[in-house]
């Protein structure tokens, strides 16, 4: 058992890289994913002041 054939070897270092390489990528996507939920926060922050604004400005216009 100790020895293994060369193919069986070959397999078995091909698929390490593989999961490597998909772990890799899995990483990389939730750093996009992350970065791209940050930077899109301060921006629904900013539509939602607006948007608050825009119905007091309406109540205040109803109101008058």
């Amino acid at each position: 058992m100790a020895k293994r054939g060369n193919t069986s070897f070959m397999k078995r270092q091909k698929e390490q890289q593989r999961k490597e390489k998909q772990q890799e990528k899995f990483a990389k996507r939730m750093d996009r994913k992350q970065e791209v939920t940050a930077d899109s926060l301060p921006e629904d922050n900013d539509d939602q002041s607006l948007a608050q604004e825009n119905d007091s400005n309406h109540q205040t216009n109803v109101l008058e």
